[in-house]
């Protein structure tokens, strides 16, 4: 049953090369767009330095008046990474080495020079935490109540979002449909982000693969508004067809 309310989140961009200008910040505009077709309203966005006591006051501020906090940044191996630390003292919890997680990055670093003490801070989680798979670069992100706590790099955070498409529960239920084609995702990337661009409360997962000798592609179109998912499900099928690729309903 759909909700009338309307559902908030606030985002929390943690990192002094932020505020420094040395790095843009990407993350605000993609978790938006994640966010609305969820269901769910970017209210607010605050950026804060490395330093401790100005990410637990933005935590314990922002989780309090929103349905959902997300933070990016600060989650990495190195000294100046505090997230983990923050957000655990903020909940009034300790830190602790999360056991999946550190089996993950084992795993992840086997062939790329084992785990060393600093990787393994990646595996630090709140206590009583559950994690948010990362398939890009293997250190997890986390959830712990209505706090997701993101890695800053906006393709990583981007993977994160899509791991967790669909679980939030949010103002409206989320639709979707699927269609595959054989293409290189490459060759029709400016297709899938003019499409997404011109159809507001939906969103295009491009999913490549390989199989039989060939390079194809599985589309996914979400939106929580049945009439947008068609016509942009719709759109995105003539313009495949407009450059001599036929799909397939339901995926390859």
């Amino acid at each position: 049953m759909t909700s009338n309310r309307i559902y908030t989140a606030a985002l929390v961009i943690i990192g002094d090369e932020i505020l420094s200008g040395r790095t843009q910040d990407k993350n605000i505009s993609q978790i938006a767009l994640w966010l609305n077709v969820q269901g769910i309203r970017l209210r607010e966005v605050r950026v804060v330095p490395d330093v401790e006591e100005a990410i637990v006051e933005a935590v314990n501020t922002l989780r309090a008046r929103n349905d959902y906090l997300f933070t990016t940044g600060g989650i990495g191996p190195t000294h100046d990474d505090i997230t983990v630390d923050a957000i655990a003292k903020a909940l009034g919890v300790p830190v602790v080495l999360h056991p999946i997680a550190k089996e993950i990055l084992e795993r992840y670093y086997e062939t790329r020079g084992g785990v060393t003490e600093q990787r393994l801070r990646m595996a630090r989680v709140p206590e009583g935490a559950d994690l948010i798979p990362n398939k890009m670069s293997g250190a997890p992100g986390i959830k712990t109540g209505n706090i997701f706590i993101m890695a800053g790099v906006p393709h990583i955070t981007a993977g994160m979002l899509d791991a967790l498409t669909g679980t939030l529960e949010g103002g409206a239920p989320l639709l979707s449909h699927q269609i595959g084609c054989w293409v290189a995702e490459s060759e029709i990337a400016k297709l899938l982000g003019d499409t997404e661009k011109a159809h507001e409360g939906c969103q295009i997962g491009s999913y490549p693969f390989f199989r039989e000798g060939r390079v194809g592609a599985n589309f996914v179109v979400r939106s929580t508004d049945a009439h947008q998912l068609a016509a942009c499900v719709e759109a995105l099928r003539s313009g495949l067809a407009g450059f001599g690729y036929e799909t397939i309903d339901g995926g390859i």
